[in-house]
């Protein structure tokens, strides 16, 4: 599966152990990352500024997203398509990587469920759809 991981769930998967840190996991073993240069720089810069890791291991995170996912341009899309204007890129790299899911904690984007038929979901519900797959 190719998956659109937001900001928010990657911080959250590197920043502590939990249902983050498990789908991050998971993703990178099984399924493809999603990945553009601007999701790189907004994980680079919450990893300094909000979680304060040292420059080194930022570099480590990217060089491990970048290894195991795609890195791709986002599809131009008109920036009214959510309430927030910033996360029109999370939809634009979902339609330009044909992804299976957007998983993401912001409800700016949650509140859409889907977008060009991309189901869009919580960590939690993303998780339960992981899980019944290996059953």
């Amino acid at each position: 599966m190719k998956i659109v991981l937001d900001t928010n769930v990657v911080i959250a998967g590197f920043a502590s152990r939990g249902l983050c840190e498990s789908i991050l996991e998971l993703c990178l073993d099984s399924h493809r990352i999603v990945l553009s240069e601007e999701l790189l720089d907004e994980i680079e810069r919450n990893l300094s500024n909000k979680i304060k890791l040292p420059a080194g291991v930022i570099d480590e995170i990217v060089r491990l997203l970048v290894e195991h996912g795609d890195m791709l341009e986002p599809a131009s899309l008109p920036l009214d398509l959510c309430r927030d204007p910033d996360d029109v890129m999370i939809l634009g790299l979902a339609v330009a990587a044909q992804a299976d899911f957007i998983v993401t904690g912001d409800q700016d984007l949650l509140v859409l469920n889907e977008f060009r038929g991309i189901p869009i979901m919580t960590p939690r519900s993303f998780s339960t759809i992981l899980h019944d797959e290996k059953v």
